[in-house]
């Protein structure tokens, strides 16, 4: 990882997609500063999409609420975007209804069988309002977990069929093989006409935990919050640059590089 201020564009930029919990936020809170970047990255032409581990009913919120442009959430089983101009809510998922319905009677027994072989874990506190994946929290309202107890959970959930990925508060599972590119793929493509695999350089990616490492390998320019170095050893891809700032200010360093520091690369991509 290169230090942020060494990075100058080499392409112009379209857009941004971030992370949110310890890449937006700060000790769980989305600061005043952290979204006004989003607002300054939106007003200045990018396209700005969270690209999540957390659950639909955050993300309905998010994608309505937030200056953003679309959400991609619970490691890539859906996307949504909100037509401003229609007043509706669109989302689409990787998996039929009767799918989902059926899986999540299967990771909710999963859930039981974990739950009772690690203790001090817990279920996650948003996990009423996920469509497709069980979230375990080891760290957000619970007194952080030992790494080989994190490491337990996964390989129980693995065990079990589930895909895993471990966030910087959560061990999430889900069957299938989607993750945040693969959906962030889609949902650029239905809603744009972007080819990602030709135009990748025109997007940056922030993140900060293991379950953005597909995201870090794809993206040239992806982009590490300071906090990323805690999972050092214990994440398959780094990032290409790393700023100085941990977490939502660690964002903000970002958004301000891009605006200032990368004069006449962002260009209006809106439109």
């Amino acid at each position: 990882m290169k230090p942020l201020h060494e990075w100058s564009p080499e392409h112009p930029i379209d857009g941004l997609l971030t992370d949110i919990d310890d890449t937006l936020t700060t000790d769980g809170r989305l600061g005043a500063d952290a979204y006004a970047a989003l607002e300054s990255l939106q007003a200045a032409g990018l396209r700005v999409v969270p690209v999540t581990g957390r659950p639909a009913g955050w993300c309905d919120h998010i994608a309505r609420m937030w200056p953003v442009d679309a959400v991609v959430g619970e490691n890539g089983a859906f996307y949504m975007h909100y037509d401003s101009v229609s007043r509706r809510l669109r989302t689409v998922h990787g998996t039929d209804a009767a799918t989902r319905e059926r899986q999540r009677r299967r990771l909710r027994r999963i859930a039981g069988e974990v739950l009772a072989a690690v203790p001090g874990c817990a279920l996650a506190s948003d996990q009423p309002w996920r469509e497709a994946d069980l979230a375990i929290d080891w760290c957000e309202d619970v007194a952080r977990l030992p790494d080989a107890q994190v490491d337990r959970i996964a390989a129980l959930m693995r065990a079990r069929g589930l895909t895993v990925k471990v966030s910087s508060i959560h061990v999430n599972g889900w069957f299938g093989d989607h993750d945040k590119l693969s959906m962030t793929r889609r949902a650029l493509a239905d809603l744009w006409g972007v080819d990602l695999d030709r135009d990748r350089s025109r997007w940056v990616f922030a993140g900060d935990s293991p379950n953005d490492a597909p995201m870090f390998a794809y993206f040239p320019d992806s982009v590490g919050v300071a906090n990323v170095r805690d999972f050092a050893g214990r994440i398959d891809a780094l990032p290409a640059w790393v700023t100085t700032a941990r977490s939502g200010s660690g964002f903000v360093e970002l958004a301000r590089h891009l605006l200032a520091g990368a004069a006449g690369a962002v260009r209006a991509a809106r439109g």
